[in-house]
């Protein structure tokens, strides 16, 4: 465990960022299941796709996933979406 006063705040922060970053992750999946319900039953996804693509690029932008994942996945997705 941290002896300085420094490393008992840095070990406080890493856990509040690893919660937070958790959250948006879990959310980003929830998301793509979403739109690949939609596709599933026939409905029209362009509004989820648009939620779904500002999302992962959000994540993104923060650092929460790397930029070349969330391209990767949204290549993906719209790949999905439109076939």
């Amino acid at each position: 465990m941290a002896n300085h006063k420094s490393a008992k705040k840095r070990a406080k922060q890493n856990q509040v960022r690893r919660m937070r970053n958790k959250s948006v992750k879990t959310s980003l999946k929830t998301l793509e299941k979403k739109l690949r319900a939609a596709k599933e039953a026939g409905e029209n996804t362009e509004e989820l796709m648009k939620k779904t693509q500002s999302a992962i690029h959000k994540a993104a932008k923060k650092g929460i996933v790397h930029k070349k994942t969330a391209s990767r996945k949204i290549s993906r997705l719209f790949k999905f979406a439109n076939a």
